[in-house]
């Protein structure tokens, strides 16, 4: 999946696991139907019986549909009931999606006849066919089935939204259950004078701000791989391993193209709060333990002396007047090519470190 942009590998990855509690959900009613089957005196509860080809139907089917529910969701869903309750949520897409999904039953289950019994869509069997399982407790079965697998789904993205997608799916698979010993780039990035903003528009139109500012920064770390790890108030943390933005300086372009973003809103910003945000930021790259910590409430961290070192030199930017401060470190792994251009600023002996570290700024090459 090389040849693919970095956008849409991060909607595959959110819309592939739709397909699949569709698929397992599919399987686990199949099988409990076909116990009830066998052991019925009646065979007239399933009108079609269970073989390999109606299966392997049902199960691409299903999973096609939970595709598509997932396509429906990013594109569409996702951002018409944003600021909503999650119980909002919840009942107006179950609606939506329970409508489109009887619409799908009743379109497939036709082609299901067809693979069955070899006869035409337009055949008077098919029909009767069809008016049957419409009348069936199967379909009533299916229905509840699909209702179901859409509230599985939509509570799985109402979670992946709230702990983050890369952090449920660690969760999942269990890779941070040990911890483990990881290469990272960390860029601390944080708002300019947050608190005479703060002061001027007051704590509630201050929030919508940073919902607005964090909301803008959105494409430009999906583009470049990043990973949100924390908000911490006004500045967030993002992360990258090492392999995945040293190639082509991923955490450099991310910056750049937050700032665009920003600029690109800034006509917006400033009819809706009167200020337009800027930032400043800092990166860093070492090594960090990374595993799940706490009792009552779970969380996938990082630590390691990289994160403080991160921070401080986040905490420069004011003093060298930059917006953007890179560690030698860090530079001397990326191909900053001839888009960026990297001046040296200071060797500093930071707070908590024996041994300095070099310091500079870098700047976009922008062409005329």
């Amino acid at each position: 999946m090389a040849f693919l942009s970095p956008r849409t590998k991060w909607i595959i990855s959110r819309i592939f696991p739709f397909g699949i509690i569709y698929m397992i959900t599919t399987w686990m009613f199949n099988l409990v139907e076909l116990s009830v089957h066998h052991s019925s005196v009646s065979n007239d509860y399933i009108v079609l019986p269970l073989n390999f080809p109606t299966v392997l139907f049902a199960t691409f089917a299903t999973f096609m549909v939970g595709v598509l529910v997932g396509v429906v969701e990013m594109v569409w869903l996702r951002n018409l009931f944003k600021g909503r309750p999650l119980w909002q949520k919840i009942i107006f897409k179950l609606m939506i999606y329970t409508v489109g999904s009887i619409s799908v039953i009743v379109l497939l289950f036709p082609v299901t006849v067809i693979i069955e019994l070899g006869l035409a869509p337009w055949h008077p069997e098919t029909r009767e066919e069809l008016s049957e399982f419409l009348l069936n407790a199967s379909f009533y079965s299916t229905l509840l089935q699909m209702s179901f697998t859409i509230l599985l789904c939509l509570i799985f993205a109402a979670i992946s939204d709230n702990l983050g997608h890369d952090v449920l799916t660690n969760f999942f698979t269990g890779k941070y259950h040990q911890p483990t010993v990881e290469q990272r780039i960390f860029m601390f990035l944080d708002m300019r004078d947050s608190t005479t903003i703060a002061e001027r528009l007051g704590h509630v139109q201050y929030f919508k701000l940073l919902s607005a500012y964090y909301d803008t920064f959105s494409n430009a770390i999906i583009d470049h791989c990043g990973e949100v790890y924390q908000y911490i108030g006004d500045e967030i943390v993002i992360s990258w391993p090492v392999e995945v933005s040293v190639a082509h300086a991923n955490c450099i372009r991310c910056f750049f193209a937050m700032q665009d973003a920003i600029v690109e809103r800034q006509e917006w910003f400033q009819k809706q709060f009167g200020v337009s945000p800027k930032f400043k930021a800092g990166l860093h790259a070492g090594q960090v333990t990374t595993g799940e910590i706490g009792d009552l409430k779970k969380e996938i961290a990082f630590s390691g002396d990289v994160l403080n070192v991160t921070a401080r030199i986040q905490g420069l930017c004011n003093e060298y007047q930059a917006d953007l401060l890179v560690s030698g470190t860090l530079l001397d792994c990326l191909d900053l090519g001839d888009d960026f251009e990297a001046r040296h600023l200071d060797q500093r002996l930071l707070k908590g470190r024996d041994e300095p570290v070099e310091v500079y700024s870098v700047d976009l090459v922008r062409s005329n």
